[in-house]
């Protein structure tokens, strides 16, 4: 014998699936739709061996153990790369007499050529590798450019960015984050 639902059942499960369906939407609402939860804070950094972009060999993150390491992932064909840009070039020039830190940027999803065009016309003055195959992105959880990375000395993801690091982005890596890590604090998040 089948076994066959009353008709007045189906009525009350849709009705009861489409009241749940309305809460979950009214509560996301509520959230912050820009917030993206950093999933990697306070992490061993993935260690990753990357060709340089201009040839000169290959670059490791584990070389700069020992050192605060900022880490920029970026392409040539990024809006908010270029806003971003001369800022990086500021942070590298204000710390670049400092022993213990150590800017790299990431090259993303982009053409050699293209990358290199673009560091040509914006200025460069820090070391960049390329990501080839995307694992760097992958490990690092990155959802898009640019992202900045900032890592302790014993190679802890202490910041995480999401976006240009202009205004109070720029302030705030600089500021709270490098700077007391520079002088062996804990970042003032």
């Amino acid at each position: 014998m089948k076994f066959a639902w009353p008709k007045r059942i189906w009525p009350a499960t849709l009705l009861i699936g489409i009241a749940g369906l309305l809460w979950i939407f009214y509560l996301g609402l509520w959230g912050n739709p820009t917030y993206i939860p950093p999933v990697i804070l306070d992490t061993p950094a993935p260690d990753f061996t990357a060709p340089e972009l201009y040839g000169k060999g290959d670059i490791s993150l584990n070389q700069f153990r020992g050192k605060i390491v900022m880490l920029n992932f970026w392409a040539s064909w990024c809006a908010e790369c270029k806003l971003e840009h001369g800022a990086l070039l500021e942070i590298n020039t204000r710390f670049a007499d400092n022993p213990n830190f150590v800017m790299i940027g990431v090259n993303y999803q982009d053409q050699e050529a293209a990358a290199k065009a673009y560091l040509k016309e914006q200025g460069n003055n820090f070391r960049h590798v390329r990501d080839v195959k995307g694992t760097l992105s992958i490990d690092y959880g990155i959802y898009g450019v640019p992202e900045t990375f900032v890592i302790d000395a014993q190679g802890i993801i202490r910041h995480k960015a999401i976006g240009p690091i202009i205004g109070a982005n720029y302030t705030k890596l600089v500021d709270q984050v490098i700077v007391p890590l520079l002088a062996g604090r804990p970042p003032m998040l």
